[in-house]
């Protein structure tokens, strides 16, 4: 039965005097992928580091009921690892500090770098390194993955492979919450779509639903008419100052 294993109520979050998220509300459920998409500078990263409790709220709260071991598995949007480690290496590094047995070749295998075991991190072209870090998202069987902009900059071939991956990821015990500018891969695997411009829900539900609420024929004319067609390039670069962030998408 499908339950949900976050949901959010409300959820404020501010730099200063910038609010960045306000009154986001919205839920993430098992076997389900719910993207979360919008223009840059919209807040996606800001909600998902919120989502997984990296960032203190401002207002409303953040329930995650899932009770594995690690609860959320997270992917930041330009995940980095020791370079000089392999891929076997690094993952068994990450399994050691959940502190239960994990079968590390398995979780491998279950990415698409069953042939890279012991290639070093940094030898691995950015697809193959984004692909770790969907592995080390995954140790510990965490109830809720977090992923940020997972396929950004890569050659399609490469998008289609991890967009199938985190597909596969959301079983009947697992929700994924995926921030991501592929409208394309999410028209092919998300189950529902969260809109957020300016900080703010706009609308949510499933592809097939918004494109009937906008009378569009794709999801990235469906997203031209629910936001507000300005960009958010001038908050992103302000919080970006306030976190000392590193200029992703806020």
């Amino acid at each position: 039965m499908t339950e949900h294993v976050a949901t959010l109520d409300s959820v404020t979050v501010s730099f200063g005097d910038l609010t960045v998220v306000e009154d986001a509300s919205f839920a993430v459920e098992s076997d389900a992928v719910t993207c979360l998409i919008g223009p840059n500078g919209s807040g996606k990263t800001t909600l998902l580091r919120a989502v997984t409790g990296l960032l203190a709220l401002d207002r409303g709260h953040v329930d995650r009921t899932v009770s594995t071991d690690r609860p959320v598995g997270y992917l930041a949007q330009e995940p980095t690892f020791r370079p000089q480690f392999t891929v076997r290496e690094t993952l068994e590094f990450y399994a050691d500090l959940i502190g239960h047995d994990i079968d590390v070749p398995a979780v491998i295998d279950r990415v698409g770098l069953g042939g890279v075991p012991d290639r070093r991190v940094e030898a691995l072209s950015g697809g193959m390194t984004r692909l770790l870090g969907i592995a080390q998202a995954t140790l510990g069987d965490p109830g809720l993955l977090v992923l940020d902009e997972p396929s950004s900059g890569l050659d399609p071939m490469m998008t289609r492979h991890i967009t199938e991956t985190v597909s596969e990821l959301a079983d009947g015990e697992t929700g994924v919450l995926l921030a991501t500018h592929d409208l394309a891969s999410v028209e092919r695997v998300g189950d529902e779509v969260v809109v957020l411009d300016r900080g703010q829900v706009v609308e949510t539900g499933t592809p097939t639903a918004l494109l009937d609420e906008t009378d569009t024929g794709s999801l990235d004319e469906a997203l031209s008419a629910l936001v507000s067609g300005e960009s958010g390039s001038v908050a992103t670069r302000e919080v970006v100052s306030a976190e000392g962030g590193d200029g992703g998408d806020r």
